[in-house]
């Protein structure tokens, strides 16, 4: 099992970037894949897509991030890479309905960002968990909800 208990800094890194390239043609460059909601955990094992076992074991001031190098040497490199997300798209029908969409929003705790009038929720859970709480506003046409894939444009 492979321990890991620093980052070496982003793959976005001009000189990291450079010598990650490099391995990625040589086909050396493994990847850790996290849900975004497990960037914020500094001690959990996992694998990596390709197979090798690891512990992840962080001080407090460093967190995890997507494109973090994890190890780099001259033969591998393993980096973070971040699944794409699920959003939830409240569209209001008008200035009202955003008003009390945004109040349960706020009020229910979602992660949320704005996209011109649509409010998007990140779907940690259940996405019925999200509809399920704001089911009245639905059935009375505040608001139209649609759940995208790994989508709402990264």
């Amino acid at each position: 099992m492979l321990k890991i208990d620093h980052i070496i800094g982003s793959a976005s890194d001009a000189t990291l970037h450079d010598r990650i390239h490099d391995l990625a043609h040589a086909h050396a460059v493994d990847f850790l894949v996290l849900p975004r909601q497990d960037l914020s955990r500094r001690r959990f094992r996992s694998s990596t897509e390709g197979g090798r076992d690891i512990a992840i074991s962080l001080s407090r001031d460093q967190q995890l991030f997507d494109g973090a190098v994890l190890v780099l040497d001259r033969s591998n490199a393993l980096v973070v890479k971040v699944e794409a997300e699920d959003w939830l798209r409240l569209t209001p029908r008008d200035r009202s309905a955003a008003l009390q969409v945004g109040f349960h929003a706020g009020n229910l705790h979602w992660r949320v960002r704005f996209d011109g009038d649509d409010l998007l929720v990140a779907v940690e859970r259940e996405p019925e968990s999200y509809t399920d709480r704001i089911d009245a506003l639905i059935e009375e046409g505040l608001v139209k909800a649609r759940f995208e894939k790994g989508g709402a444009n990264g």
